[in-house]
């Protein structure tokens, strides 16, 4: 082999290998981004098993033969291809190969999901044009534009449909989690077919066409015929053929009865909704394995594909290309594998975070549905009756999409949206500019090849990475052994739901009120309540350190059901209760309390009365936590407006004790109008508390009647 077409080679692996960094860490949100968002997996452990499943599906399924012409959107007619126009495509390959892993790159730096099968398509339009402008295939071409709304349309109708199940059939019974109990093997049985037929015609497609080739199987017997016309499962020439059907259906009845055992059995930790979701975590678990294992068999070919037509000019005898598909070495597929299992653990977490918080709020049954409605849309687009080439990115942000409108329109950030679907659009154009721009750079020369291909890579590494070295401060949540709540992952500091942040905030804004009750009773006793004072002061500071914490996460990042303008609003009212209760405690510190025994006992029960009145806030606001988690079922709605109603009703006996309190310490305090005037300051600041507290919980009206 020649030094120039070793060069040529080895420069091209490099850019392969570039690219599988950057599949790896693009696309691992298609398998883990729900996985982490939800708290199924935490972060370390997501990039583990992604990185696991993604290596073993690349290298030992991946496909060892691959199209010439990524997609068929190249079409140079039926005859061989000519050293010439060989030699130009060697160079285009690579040209499209680079410019597609910068998009990537560039797009992963702005944690935009977008396709790396589209970004490769985008490069190797743009060198067709520029090689051969009548080779492109514009039909196939316009099929891929319009997969951009089909796909995410009917992955978002899916999940939105399997997540009302989900709702209605289990969220919304009694009892959830017996009901989870009943229904979830039953559920597993259509889940686990659907998977069984994807990993069938997606991840193993490669493992099928080798043992065809080692003549073990004929695939046409379990893959769908390219040129079938018959759903018939048993004609020749089926687009699901029998053994495939029977396979997947094995499958799903095993699944759905393993899981039956384990739950027929299984002594929940968890209670309620906790329990119901501790089911789907598992569920969620096995999907993101199959999506992390079939995507790491199919997409590596979008590094690999170019890369073995390359291979295959430059390793010629003659020098041109195979009319139709190429062998890829084992070699490719081990650095393709490494590529992406490398990306997946060094910058995955970047789109994952776009996934799983940014677009919508994510629970594990949510979570379940979003993959679920993917992976579904997936099968039925590879099918040979439509053979669309759609995305599975698109699709998934689809699905997600399609959960969160589940809640309605405000659980949804459009403006995320947006931004991601105008990456889409540019996938195409700016791939394929880019692959012009660098086959015009390379000008069919090895020296210029190795100059533009390291100064290209090396710039982007440079400009987009230079701040970011090592795991992100995102720090998932995960199903918590203590009942009913979630906590923090076992990696690193806490970090919850935002619903969990705030109900975490109601407590502190309790004890900020308890403490100013012990305040309250140490100065109604006559001693000195300096210490509780102080208390009440530091513990009100924690409230506010938990505040500035949920504001963060809901203005920086996590999307919430109920819309971030109305969270945020309903911070501040209930951050006022611990603001006002602070005041209390000052107050007290001005002066002592007016010696009367009786008007002391009755600012004691006034002061009890509106503790009373914020413990059952804090209730309100753990019912709104389950209200999340139900996912906002009519049931748990109802509850949560019973429980604002009690608050109002308390807030009215804090006021009436507020009455009989003032009205006693004005009809005796002549004697001592100067301390009398101050303990009904004090009895004021306590109905601030009351009132306050009465605020916040009818901020939660509109979310019982939405």
């Amino acid at each position: 082999m020649e030094p120039s077409v070793m060069l040529v080679l080895a420069v091209a692996g490099l850019i392969a290998a570039y690219m599988a960094w950057n599949i790896g860490a693009n696309d691992v949100a298609n398998a883990m981004g729900t996985s982490v968002g939800s708290g199924a997996l935490t972060l370390r452990r997501a990039i583990i098993v992604a990185a696991v499943f993604e290596f073993l599906g690349a290298v030992f399924f991946g496909s060892h033969v691959t199209d010439t012409i990524r997609k068929g959107v190249l079409d140079f007619g039926t005859d061989d291809l000519s050293y010439e126009l060989s030699q130009q495509l060697m160079y285009g390959f690579m040209a499209a190969l680079l410019a597609a892993a910068i998009w990537l790159t560039i797009a992963t730096k702005y944690g935009l999901p977008v396709s790396t099968t589209h970004s490769i398509v985008g490069g190797v339009i743009g060198m067709g044009l520029y090689i051969q402008p009548s080779s492109v295939n514009w039909n196939k071409v316009l099929e891929i534009v319009l997969s951009w709304i089909a796909s995410p349309l009917l992955g978002g109708l899916l999940a939105f449909t399997s997540f009302i199940i989900i709702k209605r059939v289990i969220m919304n019974h009694p009892d959830p989690l017996q009901k989870t109990r009943e229904v979830a093997p039953i559920m597993a049985l259509p889940t686990f077919f659907v998977l069984g037929l994807a990993l069938q015609f997606k991840a193993l497609k490669g493992f099928y066409s080798n043992l065809d080739s080692a003549g073990i199987i004929d695939q046409s017997e379990w893959l769908p015929a390219k040129a079938g016309t018959t759903f018939n499962p048993l004609a020749e020439g089926a687009w699901i053929p029998m053994n495939a059907l029977l396979a997947a259906l094995a499958i799903g009845i095993m699944a759905s009865l393993i899981l039956w055992l384990v739950l027929r059995k299984y002594e929940f930790e968890e209670e309620g909704y906790a329990g119901v979701e501790r089911v789907f975590v598992w569920l969620q678990i096995i999907t993101a394995c199959y999506v992390a294992f079939a995507h790491g068999a199919n997409d590596v070919a979008n590094a690999i594909g170019p890369m073995a037509a390359i291979y295959d000019i430059g390793t010629s005898a003659a020098g041109v290309l195979s009319a139709d598909q190429v062998e890829v070495p084992i070699g490719l597929l081990l650095l393709g594998g490494a590529g992406i299992t490398i990306g997946v653990a060094t910058w995955g977490y970047k789109v994952m975070d776009t996934i799983g918080k940014k677009i919508t709020h994510i629970t594990p049954s949510r979570g379940f549905a979003a993959e679920f409605g993917a992976a579904t849309t997936v099968l039925i687009f590879s099918m040979p009756f439509l053979a669309v080439p759609i995305s599975t990115t698109h699709t998934l942000v689809g699905a997600v999409v399609g959960v969160g409108l589940a809640g309605g329109a405000a659980a949804v950030d459009f403006r995320v949206f947006g931004k991601i679907a105008a990456s889409w659009v540019a996938s195409l154009p700016v791939a394929g500019f880019g692959s012009i721009m660098f086959l015009v750079l390379f000008n069919g020369s090895p020296t210029n090849l190795v100059i533009v291909t390291t100064l290209s890579i090396a710039i982007t590494l440079f400009a987009v990475m230079r701040p970011e070295i090592g795991l992100p401060p995102l720090r998932p949540f995960m199903i918590s052994d203590t009942p009913g709540r979630i906590q923090a992952s076992p990696d690193g500091e806490a970090s919850t739901t935002p619903f969990e942040l705030f109900h975490d905030h109601a407590v502190m804004v309790e004890k900020t009120v308890e403490a100013m009750l012990e305040a309250v009773a140490e100065a109604v006793a006559g001693r000195d309540p300096t210490e509780k004072i102080r208390l009440t002061s530091e513990t009100e500071l924690q409230a506010d350190i938990l505040k500035n914490k949920v504001r963060k996460e809901i203005g920086t990042s996590v999307r919430v059901a109920i819309g971030r303008d109305t969270f945020l609003h309903m911070v501040t009212r209930q951050d006022r209760i611990a603001d006002y209760a602070q005041n209390v405690a000052e107050q007290l510190s001005f002066r002592p309390l007016y010696r009367n025994k009786e008007a002391r006992a009755k600012l004691k029960a006034m002061a009890q009365a509106v503790t009373e009145t914020v413990k059952c806030y804090e209730d309100t606001v753990e019912q709104l936590e389950n209200l999340s988690l139900s996912g906002f079922t009519r049931k748990e709605k109802n509850i949560l407006g019973e429980l604002i109603d009690k608050v109002n009703y308390l807030e009215h006996e804090a006021d009436e004790r507020e009455r009989d309190a003032a009205a006693f310490v004005f009809s005796h305090g002549d004697d001592d109008a100067l301390a009398a005037m101050h303990m009904y300051r004090v009895l004021q600041r306590l109905d601030d508390v009351a009132n306050a507290c009465e605020e916040a919980a009818n901020a939660f009206i509109p979310i019982v009647y939405s």
